[in-house]
């Protein structure tokens, strides 16, 4: 999924729902974001949903 794609979901979804994550057998909450750059030729910039530690 692009960011493009991960928008266009979420543009779809109410404003008031919280964004959960799948993290071994149960959800978290997404307290982040964490952007890599490309890492080398042809390799794609990432984001990283960050999981709520303090749950």
């Amino acid at each position: 999924m692009t960011v493009a794609q991960l928008i266009e979901a979420l543009g779809n979804m109410p404003p008031e729902a919280v964004v959960l994550m799948e993290n071994g057998g149960g959800l978290s909450l997404v307290s982040a974001l964490d952007f890599v750059d490309a890492q080398g030729a042809g390799a794609p910039a990432e984001v990283i949903l960050l999981p709520n530690m303090e749950e």
